[in-house]
């Protein structure tokens, strides 16, 4: 049963930084690509980022291109995204997906974690 575990999230000022991460379990977390999507208030799912199952592939919602950057660690199956440069406007719950492909990543984003909060104010 694939279960996956955000966390880190938190309240920052706009401008700062923020890491999150995924725990991932039940699967071969080596093998498959993984997504970010969040959720803002009031919102449906926006995706993020996906990233290839060796790391180095991965793309961005043009929201977040040169700010966020999606990381992984298969030793740790560990998902990571870090976020900088934060805006009022990227406030909204975090949530990693296993979408089945890497090509499907901006479209599927089940399984899904329970996310994480992230709240970026003043």
């Amino acid at each position: 049963q694939v279960q996956l575990v955000e966390s880190g999230g938190g309240l920052v000022q706009p401008g700062g930084s923020l890491k999150l991460s995924c725990e991932a379990s039940g699967f071969t977390f080596g093998n498959s690509a993984m997504s970010w999507v969040r959720q803002a208030p009031g919102k449906g799912l926006e995706w993020v980022s996906t990233i290839g199952s060796a790391g180095y592939s991965s793309e961005y919602a043009d929201s977040v291109k040169g700010r966020f950057t999606t990381s992984r660690d298969n030793g740790k199956n560990t998902l990571y995204l870090q976020m900088n440069s934060l805006k009022p406007e990227d406030t909204a719950v975090y949530f990693c997906a296993k979408p089945p492909t890497y090509a499907t990543g901006r479209k599927i984003y089940a399984p899904r974690g329970q996310g994480t909060q992230v709240t970026v104010s003043s």
